[in-house]
């Protein structure tokens, strides 16, 4: 019997999961349409003067570098003045459309300044934003130029100068120090009519050279500065002079300079210099004006640099040079001084053509400086009271006149007064007053001598022609000789007149004299009985001339008159002279003759030092130069092959510290012996055993010309100072200086081996990213000669950017690679690396004590940079 099974009953689901597929495709469908809506771009228009430079669909619209935006519409305004251009901006740029951002065209522009906008010779012109802050708009209206970009305190620091006119200023105009360019003008505006504010940034590694006491002025153009005294042109760079620019001094005591600090922009340096500022007031300003220079006993202490119109006449702003502020008390006084025209002569005739001075009389008040000085019309006669009133005698009449002046060193010290006979008129007396400030120069010793305008001694022992200035043709002058005592005359006191020096010398002096000895390299042309000057004046002759044939030099003996003895001091010194010699500069031509017996015969000259120093009595110089500046005689032994002269100038780092004198051929036709002096000053340095002498002339290469004024001037001897304490007078001179003469003891040094030296050569600077941290400093063959070994260094500042990581390569001249089919390839540096070679250096990994390098660590120099290396870009961490 078959068994009926009951059936299932199976509940319907109500969902099934086929259901799900269209519900994900709506969803999906929802969110791609509000994706292409929300990422549709954001229309907006800008109004332009012009559609010069701009096409639909081609100009984009930049960010920094990032395109937002593209133009699509091009369109006339209503009232034809110029354009509307839509634009199509990002979808994500809608939060910096707002009222106050800024459009503006970028396009090629060259100016003096620099190259703007170079990338569009590529790209194309293309629309450059600048967000801004305000409501949300989508219609603005496009600049006519770039806004000045005003870098962040990141960047460096930016201080306002204020000035009453521009010049040739100009955004992008060079801020320099000390010539070197160390930021620039990025902006400017007239605040009022009389005021233009110029910001100016200065780079973050210069920034500390600005400080609250720093001064600032204009460079710009060409200054040229012509008076009596010559032409003097000015001009700080040739960058200044064709764009202008602004340098500045500092003050390393005085506290650092922030953003935003306010000062003054000076016409020139001359304005801007340290000193004392006061104010003048006078009724006119009929001789006064810019420019007029305040003079204290004939030397320019400063000058007025404004006149101004007041109320009650003329007010005039003037400044003491900072070493004569001291000139200035509350009680110091200030007179109009022009050219005194009169029967008695000329004075001052060059303010004829220069204008009035302002002429100083110093006070002795400690009291507070008034607000202002008044400017008297004539000097005030102050000192009457406190002149020293002496008379002189002689037995006849010198031609003086009341008005003469009294003389010393030709200096005027006073004046004669008043000219009479005596009582019983047996001869003529002068009446003499000597200004205060020079009573001690008159003691109970002292004597006078006439002067007179021409003077003409012609005998055997030469022509002397003696002339003076004009006031001396018309009213004589008188000459003061001090005395070897200190006794102050009493006013009144009696002194003779005498006619001449000679009358004075032969009436005061006795005939004795002073011997000593001096050491020459040479006979100097001297021999018995060669006259010994003092300021043209024989005081002595030389008895004797020895060679000493071990030391191959001569001893020279020399009497002094005892007269002159007192020349004889711890700072005397002596030195040869010329038979003639002429001295051509733009003031005139000066032609010294010697006397006859002095060019016949060979002449000495005895000078004094400064009181603080020595000389030395036993050497004989071979000119006034070396002897004043106290020589001291070296030997240099040198190549044959040197080009070496005498007078060649020997120099540390451009200057100059002594001179070549002799240079002859030794017997053995392999070396020159030179025999030098070492100006007084620098011997110490320069006469340590370690000391290195090297000889410097011209190298022309592509990169440049080294020690071009060796073209005109030939070969000098370079030297780099010693050490040691030791000090020697014969040193080996090398032809050139050795490779690491220059460098600091606190760089980093580097070995770099390369196959083939190619352009590479000393000099020859070593980039990061572009930034020279060193240079090659010598090239030598390894000892099997495989290899080039390339002496380098890397200077201080820049040591961390290096490590074992690091990799150099050669990136100079133009590297070209061809392939069949991916064409030819071209690669080149900058010009300077085009012309003169280059290294780049590339760093891995951030530099730590466990990589980094030691001095004289080597590195392969490989030809061409990879491709790798290009994604290396460590977080270096300056230590």
């Amino acid at each position: 019997m078959t068994r009926i099974e009951s059936p299932k009953v199976v509940k319907k689901k109500l969902f099934s999961p086929i259901w799900l597929l269209p519900i994900v495709a709506l969803v999906l469908g929802a969110w791609l349409g509000v994706k292409s809506i929300k990422e549709s771009g954001i229309e907006i228009q800008v109004h332009f003067p012009s559609a010069i430079g701009i096409d639909v669909g081609k100009t984009l619209v930049k960010y920094q570098g990032l395109t937002v935006g593209k133009v699509t519409d091009i369109s006339l305004d209503k009232d034809l003045s110029g354009v509307n251009v839509k634009i199509v901006m990002d979808y994500r740029s809608d939060p910096f459309l707002n009222k106050n951002t800024l459009f503006w065209l970028v396009t090629p522009k060259a100016s003096i300044t620099g190259i703007e906008g170079l990338d569009t010779l590529f790209s194309g012109n293309y629309i450059a934003i600048e967000p801004g802050d305000g409501s949300s708009t989508s219609e603005f209206i496009a600049s006519t130029e770039a806004p000045s970009m005003i870098p962040n305190e990141e960047e460096g620091i930016v201080v306002k100068l204020t000035t009453p006119t521009l010049g040739s200023l100009d955004v992008g105009s060079l801020v320099f120090y000390r010539q070197v360019p160390v930021g620039k003008v990025v902006n400017y505006r007239l605040i009022d009519s009389d005021t233009i504010i110029i910001s100016t940034f200065i780079e973050q590694q210069y920034a500390h050279l600005v400080n609250q006491n720093s001064q600032f002025w204009n460079v710009s153009g060409l200054k040229i500065d012509a008076s009596l005294s010559g032409i003097k042109v000015n001009t700080e760079s040739l960058a200044s002079l064709l764009a202008g620019g602004i340098s500045f001094n500092s003050d390393t005591k005085a506290d650092k300079a922030i953003t935003g600090d306010n000062y003054v922009l000076y016409p020139d340096e001359e304005s801007a210099v340290k000193g004392v500022e006061f104010v003048l007031t006078a009724d006119n300003a009929d001789e006064i004006n810019q420019g007029s220079a305040l003079v204290y006993r004939g030397i320019e202490v400063g000058k007025v640099h404004q006149t101004q119109l007041t109320e009650n006449g003329v007010k005039f702003s003037a400044k003491f040079d900072i070493e004569y502020q001291h000139l200035l008390n509350a009680d110091s006084q200030f007179w109009v001084a022009g050219a005194d025209i009169s029967m008695d002569g000329v004075k001052h005739v060059s303010r004829l053509l220069t204008g009035s001075v302002v002429n100083v009389l110093p006070g002795v008040s400690d009291e507070t400086l008034p607000e202002k000085f008044t400017l008297l019309e004539q000097s005030p006669d102050l000192l009457n009271d406190s002149k020293l009133k002496i008379q002189l005698s002689s037995d006849e009449h010198s031609g003086l006149t009341a008005g003469a002046e009294v003389r010393y060193k030709q200096m005027p010290i006073g004046e004669i007064t008043r000219v009479t006979f005596t009582k019983d008129f047996s001869g003529v007396e002068y009446q003499l007053e000597i200004l205060p400030e020079y009573k001690g120069l008159i003691t109970t010793d002292s004597h006078f001598v006439s002067e007179s305008a021409l003077t003409i001694d012609a005998s055997l022992d030469g022509v002397s022609v003696t002339t003076r200035d004009l006031n001396t043709v018309i009213a004589g002058a008188v000459s003061l000789v001090r005395g070897k005592t200190k006794a102050l005359v009493r006013a009144n006191s009696q002194f003779a007149l005498y006619r001449s020096t000679d009358h004075a010398t032969a009436t005061l002096s006795k005939n004795s004299v002073t011997t000593l000895t001096l050491d020459s390299i040479d006979g100097a042309g001297l021999s018995d009985g060669s006259p010994i000057y003092y300021k043209k004046m024989q005081i002595g002759k030389v008895t004797e001339v020895n060679w000493n044939n071990k030391t191959d030099q001569f001893s020279i003996s020399v009497a002094i008159q005892n007269k002159f003895s007192q020349l004889i001091r711890d700072n005397s010194v002596f030195w040869r002279n010329d038979a003639a010699s002429i001295n051509a500069s733009l003031s005139g031509v000066e032609v010294n003759v010697a006397p006859l017996e002095g060019a016949l015969k060979g002449s000495l000259s005895l000078g004094l030092l400064s009181d603080e120093l020595i000389g030395n009595q036993q050497r004989l110089y071979d000119s006034k130069e070396l002897a004043l500046k106290q020589a001291k005689a070296i030997t240099l032994v040198l190549p044959a092959e040197a080009k070496v002269a005498a007078k060649a100038a020997i120099r540390y780092q451009g200057h100059q510290i002594g001179v070549v004198q002799q240079v002859k051929l030794n017997q053995n036709l392999d070396t020159l012996t030179a025999s030098a002096y070492l100006y007084g000053e620098y011997a110490a340095h320069f006469t340590k055993a370690d000391t290195e002498y090297f000889i410097v002339d011209a190298q022309i290469s592509l990169a440049g010309i080294k020690a071009p004024e060796t073209l005109i001037t030939g070969p000098y001897i370079g030297v780099i100072p010693g050490k040691v304490s030791d000090a020697i007078d014969t040193f080996e001179a090398h032809l050139s200086a050795r490779y690491d003469a220059d460098i600091e003891d606190d760089a980093l040094t580097l070995i770099l081996e390369d196959s083939q030296l190619g352009s590479i050569k000393v000099g020859t600077p070593i980039f990061f990213r572009g930034i020279s941290i060193g240079q090659v400093d010598g090239y030598t063959l390894s000892d099997n000669g495989n290899k080039v070994l390339m002496y380098s260094h890397i200077e201080k500042q820049y040591t961390h950017l290096v490590n074992q990581s690091s990799r150099f390569w050669d990136a100079s001249g133009i590297k070209l690679e061809v392939g069949i089919f991916s064409g030819a390839q071209i690669e080149t540096g900058s010009l300077e690396t085009l012309l003169s070679g280059g290294i780049s250096v590339v760093t891995e990994d951030v530099t730590s004590e466990q990589n980094k390098l030691s001095d004289n660590s080597r590195f392969d120099l490989y030809n061409k940079m990879k491709e790798e290396w290009r994604r290396w870009q460590p977080e270096q961490v300056k230590p």
